[in-house]
């Protein structure tokens, strides 16, 4: 019969390795030395991504930074996010200016207009970051895949703009679909996969959840 190590020898073993991964991770993290302002995409067709997003905005507050969001997509909907950034002004700017879902307007050219707008803001949002006092250190851009991948707003313009975003500054782009050209130039690409979902066993969006 062999015979099995007590617990002392165990935790002596244990220990030992978590000592080595510890000299491991310190030796990878003194190779890191670069400090920039990230392009990020949230995409891929599970929940999380906008959710995502708003956590990183709460994340960045709690820091002290100031925040801009632009909703592309989210026009009436009375959100739970709108209610928390409200109370802080001075941090977070949030410019809700989507008209909703395509098929819930049911007209392009309007969708097209206020995708428009919606990109001026943005862009305005982003250029008042430049220089050495940044209005913002965080820039969100809800849902800005969906309208790129409608064709709302012109891909290459959209991409050029963000390929020469601030260096300090931090965006982040939410939506389904996220264009090829755009994941090219992000330094941070997550794509939430579906597995299951509540909605497709005939469970309506819910309050604290989805909005």
């Amino acid at each position: 019969m062999i015979e099995q190590p007590d617990e002392a020898e165990l935790n002596a073993r244990a220990n030992e390795k978590a000592r080595k991964r510890k000299e491991a991770r310190a030796r990878m993290l003194a190779t890191k030395t670069i400090e920039k302002g990230l392009l990020i995409v949230h995409t891929g067709k599970g929940k999380g991504k906008s959710t995502a997003a708003f956590g990183l905005a709460i994340r960045a507050v709690g820091n002290g930074m100031r925040v801009g969001i632009v909703q592309f997509v989210k026009g009436k909907w009375d959100t739970g996010e709108r209610h928390v950034f409200a109370r802080f002004p001075d941090q977070v700017d949030i410019r809700t200016m989507g008209e909703g879902f395509t098929w819930e307007t049911q007209d392009r050219a309007r969708d097209i207009m206020a995708a428009t707008a919606a990109w001026e803001t943005s862009r305005t949002m982003i250029d008042a970051c430049k220089g050495s006092s940044p209005k913002y250190h965080l820039v969100i851009l809800d849902e800005l895949n969906i309208v790129l991948r409608y064709g709302y707003l012109p891909l290459e313009d959209v991409v050029a703009f963000l390929a020469q975003k601030p260096a300090a500054l931090h965006v982040v782009v939410t939506g389904r679909n996220a264009k090829p050209e755009l994941i090219e130039i992000a330094d941070l690409v997550t794509e939430m996969t579906l597995v299951k979902h509540p909605f497709l066993a005939g469970v309506k969006a819910q309050k604290g959840i989805e909005f």
